[in-house]
């Protein structure tokens, strides 16, 4: 069983900054995929980010240069850096673990909050 809590959005202006966090129990860094995605009211979710089990990152061209995916692996935590925010990155940010191959169970958490006012 894995369980992901989320943390670190709010509510800040065009150009801020903000740090999100993703608390991470069970096996996960050893064993999923670990991915960022979001989803506005009444949009499809998007992946924004991702850091593969062998530690190579993927971006959404259109934060490639501003956000950051990290893990700490001692803290069994990752992370999200979101630099210059716009208010097109306004949404409901989410980590999930997804399981290559899909040969564990996929999950998520509840979700943190993103609102950047221009």
């Amino acid at each position: 069983q894995v369980q992901l809590i989320e943390s670190g959005g709010g509510l800040v202006q065009a150009g801020d900054s903000l740090s999100l966090s993703c608390a991470a129990s069970g096996r996960t860094f050893s064993s999923y995929n670990m991915v960022w995605f979001r989803q506005a009211p009444g949009e499809m979710r998007t992946t924004v980010a991702l850091i593969r089990l062998d530690g190579r990152p993927w971006y959404l061209d259109s934060v490639r240069v501003r956000f950051t995916i990290y893990r700490h692996k001692a803290q069994n935590t990752l992370y999200l850096q979101m630099n210059n925010l716009t208010p097109d990155d306004t949404a409901m940010y989410y980590c999930e673990a997804d399981s290559p191959g899909g040969v564990l169970p996929n999950y998520r958490g509840e979700g943190t909050p993103v609102t950047v006012s221009s």
